[in-house]
């Protein structure tokens, strides 16, 4: 499989692709095109959260851990004196950092359910949805901001399957066929339990005629 450096270096690519053709074709603006890169190159590392002690778990759960805190923080305010609220933001920072992940690390198998076309369809909705939702973004780039994670994410899903084959010794190893498939086909209950919570998210997500667009007029002008 590849790396951390490879996974990051090779999605981030091709987010500069995706951002700046995008804005060339008039899809989206250059700051708009900014977030768009980085989060192609964020959908690159996030299948190896599932891989315990690995950099991208690390990195994404302080990564999360930030808008918790912020989150909590707006909720919060207001309601509570200063002091529980600075405790209160503490313990969110804790949670999502080192328990969350703790959790997440002992209920995943490296190469499973979290290397699955499921899981990138899983996170570009999410991400779609908060974007829409929570930032308050227009409806084509909030489908924007979803496809680019679930991009990052198939990104990384090829290239450990790229990496399952070894050119050099013409051989295919053990690992072919662990990352790019459409659901683990061993776990049929988790597969359908992240199923279910993509299938509830859809009432949150953008209207879909943006998102139809949007492909549209990326693949006109890639043609």
């Amino acid at each position: 499989m590849a790396n951390f450096r490879t996974h990051l270096g090779v999605a981030a690519a091709g987010g500069a692709v995706v951002a700046h053709g995008g804005w060339q074709a008039g899809l989206w603006t250059a700051w708009e095109a900014l977030p768009l890169l980085a989060l192609v190159a964020l959908g690159g590392i996030l299948p190896d959260i599932d891989a315990d002690r690995s950099k991208a778990i690390r990195l994404i759960f302080n990564l999360l851990a930030v808008p918790a805190v912020v989150a909590g923080a707006l909720l919060l305010q207001g309601r509570v004196a200063s002091g529980t609220l600075l405790l209160a933001c503490g313990a969110l920072y804790l949670g999502v950092r080192y328990l969350a992940g703790a959790l997440f690390s002992r209920f995943t198998v490296h190469r499973g359910l979290w290397h699955s076309l499921l899981a990138a369809a899983l996170c570009g909705t999410v991400t779609a949805a908060l974007s829409h939702r929570l930032f308050a973004q227009p409806d084509a780039l909030a489908w924007a901001h979803g496809v680019a994670v679930a991009l990052g994410f198939i990104i990384h899903l090829l290239l450990d399957e790229l990496y399952s084959v070894d050119l050099t010794g013409a051989r295919i190893k053990r690992s072919f066929g662990t990352a790019f498939k459409p659901f683990d086909w061993r776990s049929p209950g988790n597969s359908l339990a992240m199923l279910l919570v993509t299938v509830n998210l859809l009432p949150w997500l953008p209207p879909w005629a943006p998102l139809w667009t949007l492909l549209a007029q990326g693949a006109a002008f890639w043609r």
